[in-house]
């Protein structure tokens, strides 16, 4: 096993109110590497005090200092977190790989390239973006009025991040919400606070971001982090993770009507139609279902594929799963490396024995992986249909579901037969026919025959139990400001 700790970044601390600290009663927790299951640092285990600080001084940098409305400010301190991001992109993505277990290859895409190129995009949007529109001159009610509509930022958000791309969920909460003016609270799952605490000793030693406007705790308790979604002073809850706890999230923040952005799970269908390359798309979703363990909410992890070709399908998919594996994530050729912690293995491994309970069978893994860290074998499950938990419920491990189908519509009916709706896939040989079935398709992203709609200038969110609201784009730098109308006589 590669052994990077020599190579790490410095040892974690919280940023709050402009100054790294560690927590305020000196309590750490352990960070380990999922790959070796061995301790590689110590976080500090933030306290209530330190979430209220942080809330403090991210309120007073909003209410009392120039950030809000300094769009200048704002351009220069970005450009200043996407330098220090170029200049220190080796260590962190060392560091992603040993705290996450994420493959290597992944941080030249989701891991840590297209984020940082993400942080430019928004802050080349920044410079450009027209706070007011004139609407001209009206007479509502007989009075001649003009109109501006000025977009302004929420104000304090409470940034609550997962643990399976972090800097890539990181940066797509704080870019555009310090780019429209927001001061930031982030708190990062306790699994992967390393990554997101080096983005705030960036932050602190490498830019001119005003004390308070961007803080960092790292609390291992959910009780200490939820006083993010309740305090006052917080406008806007920021978070991406489970649908079980986006519901706890949005029941917190309804008594002060905080505004909420929810991204959540999934359990995405790729649609393989009966004119399509069969083995070739079986191939292609079996190697995305292995990417990072299957540890991605927009991952597909069901493959419906036409009936009469299922058993084709099933064994390529097999074939592909077995002659990837599951490596090392240091090691360049990983795609499938261990999943973050043993709770999660040991939830996957409940799953899997819940596939044989349905009736399933494992045309592939099935088992832990009996070695060092947190690891599980990559899995198609076979002969299950959509009514299954398996079909049903988000797993995050390295599983793959095929469900037959008959036909266009079937394919439609089953895909959108779920609680939620983020992503998608339909192969055809016939572009306008895959179209056609994309678009009914209720998900928030959808790939046609291979394309990638991954990309920082593409709104990324889901429907029904998927979430509330867009990452990325336009739409995900909007979330963060207000509308407001100004009327004044004309």
């Amino acid at each position: 096993m590669t052994d990077p700790v020599t190579t790490l970044p410095p040892a974690p601390q919280q940023l709050v109110d402009g100054k790294l600290v560690g927590s305020s009663d000196d309590a750490t927790y352990p960070i380990i590497n999922p790959a070796s299951g061995q301790q590689i640092g110590t976080a500090p285990d933030g306290t209530a005090a330190d979430v209220d600080a942080a809330i403090g001084a991210a309120r007073r940098a909003f209410d009392e200092t120039d950030w809000s409305t300094d769009v200048e400010l704002r351009v220069r301190c970005l450009r200043q977190l996407h330098q220090a991001l170029l200049d220190d992109a080796e260590p962190f993505k060392v560091l992603t790989t040993a705290e996450v277990g994420m493959p290597a290859f992944l941080q030249t895409a989701a891991g840590f390239d297209v984020p940082v190129e993400a942080l430019k995009w928004v802050t080349d949007l920044l410079e450009g973006y027209e706070f007011e529109t004139d609407l001209g001159v009206a007479k509502p009610m007989g009075i001649p009025s003009r109109r501006t509509v000025r977009r302004e930022p929420v104000g304090v958000v409470a940034a609550i991040s997962p643990w399976n791309v972090p800097t890539q969920i990181n940066l797509a909460k704080i870019g555009p919400a310090l780019a429209a003016g927001c001061t930031v609270v982030l708190k990062p799952a306790p699994d992967t606070p390393w990554v997101a605490a080096e983005l705030g000793r960036l932050v602190a030693e490498r830019t001119d971001v005003p004390a308070g406007v961007f803080n960092v705790v790292t609390p291992q308790s959910n009780e200490v982090a939820a006083l993010l979604t309740t305090d006052p002073r917080v406008d806007m809850v920021s978070f991406t993770g489970s649908t079980q706890v986006g519901r706890a999230i949005m029941a917190a923040a309804a008594p002060t009507l905080k505004k909420v952005f929810l991204e959540l799970g999934g359990k995405s269908a790729a649609i393989v139609l009966d004119d399509a390359d069969v083995a070739s798309a079986a191939a292609a979703t079996a190697f995305t279902a292995m990417i990072h363990a299957g540890q991605g909410c927009a991952i597909t992890t069901r493959l419906l594929v036409p009936r009469e070709r299922y058993d084709e399908a099933v064994q390529v998919a097999a074939a592909t799963m077995e002659s990837i594996g599951a490596k090392d994530p240091a090691d360049p050729g990983a795609i499938c490396g261990p999943v973050i912690s043993q709770a999660q293995r040991d939830r996957v491994e409940a799953y899997l024995r819940l596939a044989e309970e349905e009736g399933g069978t494992f045309a592939t893994g099935g088992h832990v992986i009996d070695r060092d860290g947190f690891w599980i074998e990559p899995t198609v499950v076979a002969g299950l249909d959509n009514s299954s938990r398996l079909a049903q419920e988000e797993i995050f491990g390295p599983v793959l579901v095929v469900i037959p189908h008959d036909g266009d519509d079937d394919a439609v009916r089953i895909a959108n037969d779920s609680p939620y709706g983020l992503s998608g896939s339909v192969e055809s040989g016939d572009l306008e026919r895959a179209r056609a079935v994309a678009a009914r398709i209720r998900t928030g992203t959808v790939a046609v025959n291979g394309g990638v709609w991954f990309s920082p200038d593409a709104p990324f969110g889901g429907y029904k139990q998927s979430g509330i609201g867009r990452e990325m784009g336009v739409a995900g730098f909007e979330e963060y400001l207000e509308t407001k109308t100004i009327a004044e006589p004309a």
